[in-house]
């Protein structure tokens, strides 16, 4: 046996060696995170946890979008006066001089400018208990997400994955979202400027 062979198994045994010795730990350590969630998730076996005592009585619908199924406030329960069709019963040129209580001509749009969207834009004048997409499908208002993705097509793919709008409830299932028009004024989308709760005199004052 020559010197470079033994040295070549000197190599080996020490190897060897390390790794048991490397493999050594307390009953509290673990050599990556799923071998620490499974040892410590033993207990729980067979325990279910759910996010439903946090919907606080929400009226829910199910909806699935490209295979991604979860819960949204139901909206036509949050609206009012709906039916659109309890008052819309004419066509929207002959009630606009119209003097109804529940009227909303007053409504202004802030969303785009007049060349891009009007009333008739979202609203469907041929059935106004429905919405309606850019090539004049109907939408209903449960699913009024649909008429948003046409235009805010990043915000949609994030809101579907849940990276985008507010989660109701906690990570457990099931899984419940707000829409579109949960959060932002349809209308009137843009969130307002304001100063944080805490405005920080005393930063401005150093800065100067």
């Amino acid at each position: 046996m020559n010197k470079h062979t033994v040295a070549i198994q000197f190599i080996v045994i020490t190897v060897l060696a390390l790794s048991i010795y490397s493999c050594k730990h307390k009953e509290d350590e673990y050599h990556n995170v799923i071998e620490k969630i499974e040892a410590k998730s033993k207990e729980y076996k067979g325990v279910t946890v759910s996010s439903e005592s946090y919907f606080d009585n929400i009226e829910l619908i199910e909806i699935s979008e490209d295979g991604t199924s979860f819960l949204i406030p139901d909206r036509k329960n949050q609206i009012q006066s709906y039916a659109c069709t309890e008052c819309h019963s004419k066509p929207l040129q002959d009630m606009e001089n119209t003097d109804l209580k529940k009227a909303h001509w007053d409504i202004e749009i802030v969303h785009a400018n007049e060349n891009t969207m009007n009333c008739t834009t979202c609203h469907n004048p041929e059935n106004m208990d429905n919405l309606k997409s850019l090539t004049s499908n109907h939408i209903d208002f449960n699913a009024s997400y649909q008429l948003c993705s046409q235009c805010h097509t990043k915000q949609f793919e994030d809101w579907k994955g849940g990276a985008h709008g507010k989660e109701i409830g906690g990570w457990a299932p099931p899984r419940a979202s707000l829409t579109c028009v949960n959060c932002h004024n349809p209308h009137n989308p843009a969130f307002g400027t304001k100063w944080p709760a805490r405005f920080n005199t005393q930063k401005i004052k150093e800065r100067k």
